[in-house]
């Protein structure tokens, strides 16, 4: 890991979303330098799900060394961004950082986004990030330091990352969009630059959107803490750039990465808006021994009831060559949910699935985990459908037996979902189940 070398000693950074996750870990690594940290963000109540609030993450700052001071800040809102900027200036002096790290993410498509999710994602990233830049700036123009860091990516107009969550992506880009703007407004007086990371890093929000397990794929927060704290370190003149935590680390001398890794040795997920095909990826993974949980499986074989030359066995009319002919791989995959089925599964569920399959054996299924002891099997449901999942049936074999994650099949759009996002997320926890039958 980069070692601290004491040069943000006193110096204050403001930092949104700073109570968990990536933000947190930025501000502890300043913290061991003995700099301010104000933590802006919404949380100051211990929330039903996320861990963590903005007095708790104080307290770890200044156990690490450093001085916090704690705002309730939603970044929707203007006052309470200046009110928090001017607590700021009155305890510490002044602001010499801005990490813009805030964010909102719903992965969802254009008719499936409800306004209001829109609305947030719109408000919180760009807006937010916009509106603390303005508001900083007067200070940040002031300091010898003067950094804006916005956790945003490169801006890439590769279509695939618009067709299946295309409002989240507007908003981030903005967030960049305003990296190019402000970096060339500020040239001489502030650096701006963006941080993004080369793999899916393990917060609150991937434990929410990958499921049960998608840690092990994950990189811990330290490494983008130790990537900011390198571009902190460099001067004014180092403005307009978009990094990726990897490559810049490595150019710092960072040779071991698996000490970033929550499983070291473990394949990662490539994260958002970065050009990695997922089977080339796969392929280079396994050139080095490992075995992604993305790659694609083989094909399910069936043995069919052939004669030597491929012919029906001998003594079998029509109606007894087809009762002996094997399921189909989704069929199998459907009966085999069907025991699996509990009690339990459908209290804990409480969700109705339908998937559209196309390709061999392409039709509709279903799988009822809310009525009665629930239920599976082709067809529409006679009850209300939650979510509808879109993909191949090849696909979808794969999904349920584990060789596919579903997370990867929904980031490279070969799954496509409709509906209730949660429930989604909790039909893929209860894949673990079935996957070991399959």
């Amino acid at each position: 890991m980069l070692p601290n070398t004491g040069k943000l000693a006193g110096c204050t950074l403001f930092i949104t979303g700073a109570s968990r996750g990536i933000g947190k870990a930025i501000a502890l690594k300043a913290a061991k330098d003995g700099a301010n940290i104000v933590i802006a963000a919404k949380t100051g109540e211990p929330h039903r799900t996320l861990p963590g609030t903005i007095y708790t993450a104080a307290e770890e700052i200044e156990a690490a060394g450093g001085k916090a001071l704690p705002c309730i800040v939603n970044v929707r809102e203007e006052q309470q961004i200046a009110d928090a900027v001017e607590k700021a200036v009155q305890k510490f002096g002044g602001i010499d950082i801005l990490v813009n790290n805030a964010s909102a993410i719903s992965l969802t498509g254009t008719l499936e986004t409800p306004t209001k999710k829109v609305d947030l994602m719109m408000s919180a990233n760009t807006r937010g990030t916009y509106l603390a830049s303005k508001i900083c700036l007067p200070y940040l123009r002031k300091s010898n330091i003067a950094h804006i860091l916005n956790i945003s990516p490169p801006i890439n107009l590769n279509p695939i990352w618009f067709k299946n969550h295309c409002a989240y992506t507007i908003s981030k880009y903005g967030m960049s969009m305003c990296v190019l703007g402000m970096a060339e407004e500020f040239r001489g007086e502030v650096a701006v630059n963006a941080l993004w990371p080369q793999t899916a890093i393990h917060t609150s929000a991937m434990d929410m959107l990958g499921g049960a397990g998608v840690e092990q794929q994950c990189r811990k927060t330290d490494i983008l803490a130790d990537a900011a704290y390198c571009i902190l370190m460099k001067p004014k003149s180092f403005t307009g750039n978009f990094v990726i935590d990897e490559n810049l680390l490595r150019e710092e001398g960072i040779k071991n990465f698996d000490v970033y890794a929550v499983a070291p040795g473990h394949p990662l997920l490539p994260d958002f808006f970065l050009d990695v095909d997922p089977d080339t990826l796969a392929m280079k993974m396994e050139a080095h021994g490992a075995s992604p949980v993305f790659r694609e499986g083989k094909k399910i074989e069936s043995a069919k009831p052939e004669g030597p030359d491929g012919a029906k066995p001998e003594g079998l009319n029509e109606a007894e060559s087809a009762a002996v002919k094997p399921l189909g791989p989704v069929e199998e995959t459907f009966q085999i949910i069907k025991g699996a089925i509990s009690e339990d599964v459908v209290r804990s569920t409480q969700g109705v699935y339908l998937f559209e399959l196309s390709g061999d054996e392409g039709g509709t299924w279903y799988i009822d985990l809310k009525n009665k002891a629930g239920s599976a099997g082709i067809g529409e449901p006679p009850v209300k459908v939650d979510v509808v999942m879109s993909m191949s049936s090849g696909d979808f074999v794969k999904m349920f037996s584990g060789k596919l994650k579903p997370t990867m099949a929904f980031m490279s759009g070969k799954l496509k979902i409709k509906g209730n996002m949660a429930l989604a997320m909790k039909l893929e926890k209860m894949m673990t189940q079935f996957s070991s039958k399959l």
